[in-house]
């Protein structure tokens, strides 16, 4: 397996590079973002992942997320994976609808037909794509690892954490999706993707994952109160109330006068990334 070099370009002391690969877990090219700071030669430094949202690439952040001068400043690298695989034969919505299909993948291994054979993000996120890293990038410290996310992006990063807690020593999400189970879009996603039972859904459902004992060691969450998407998918409330019941350590932030986009995650991204460079560095 090797990586094609799309692009690459300086920016605040480090690297910003694009990349392709044929995948083996989605059978489809897939494109990934990475930016390196600058480093002594053979020093190794901490990964921060990112997981993008319903209709994004690994472009969105990239373009308008604005980590690039604090992961210079706290020498983290900032990985960005696409949401789902692309390319000709790959099944999408016949409806064309947004919220599922191509752009959707919620970061799930699909069980069902036509689905099955491409929609394999969980794996993909998991485990091909950190096992490329480590090979490709001799700077990355994958002992060293965080995980964060926006919208469906932050349904990955916590669902991925909870899953495998050893192997992150931090993570943080924005407007997450908490709850799948309990709104139109997860039952949507995970009805298509994993078929009508259920119980088998509760793997990709942050507040069930809790709930059933999964934890991490810390967490941080920021919600815009404005959202539009807040009441109805979004369900940050239930949130709370599943690290409260469980004691789970959650720092969980309602920001005023912010709403679901980028506008919103710009402002606090730096921020989050000096939070998971305290957990990263320690």
């Amino acid at each position: 397996m090797t990586i094609e070099t799309l692009s690459t370009v300086r920016s605040h002391g480090g690297t910003q590079g694009v990349y392709k690969h044929q995948s083996a877990t989605t059978g489809t090219d897939m494109t990934f973002a990475v930016f390196v700071p600058d480093h002594a030669e053979g020093a190794k430094l901490p990964v921060l992942w990112y997981l993008s949202g319903l209709t994004c690439t690994h472009a969105n952040v990239m373009e308008k997320g604005e980590y690039r001068a604090a992961c210079a400043e706290h020498g983290i690298i900032f990985i960005a994976p696409d949401t789902s695989p692309r390319g000709e034969g790959v099944p999408d919505d016949p409806d064309a609808a947004w919220d599922f299909g191509l752009g959707a993948g919620f970061y799930v291994d699909a069980t069902e037909e036509p689905w099955a054979s491409n929609y394999r993000m969980r794996s993909y996120v998991e485990d091909e794509l950190p096992s490329l890293v480590l090979r490709e990038f001799a700077a990355a410290d994958m002992t060293r690892q965080g995980i964060t996310g926006h919208s469906m992006g932050g349904h990955g990063a916590l669902t991925v954490a909870l899953r495998t807690p050893d192997r992150f020593r931090s993570v943080s999400a924005f407007s997450p999706i908490v709850a799948p189970l309990q709104c139109q879009w997860g039952e949507k996603a995970l009805g298509h993707y994993l078929g009508a039972n259920r119980e088998a859904w509760t793997a990709y459902d942050a507040c069930a994952l809790i709930a059933s004992g999964a934890q991490v060691a810390d967490l941080l969450v920021d919600q815009g109160e404005t959202d539009s998407f807040l009441a109805d998918q979004l369900k940050t409330h239930l949130l709370v109330e599943a690290c409260e019941l469980a004691g789970q350590k959650a720092t969980i932030r309602m920001q005023p006068g912010y709403d679901h986009s980028y506008y919103f995650i710009s402002t606090f991204l730096a921020e989050h990334v000096a939070w998971h460079a305290e957990r990263l560095k320690a």
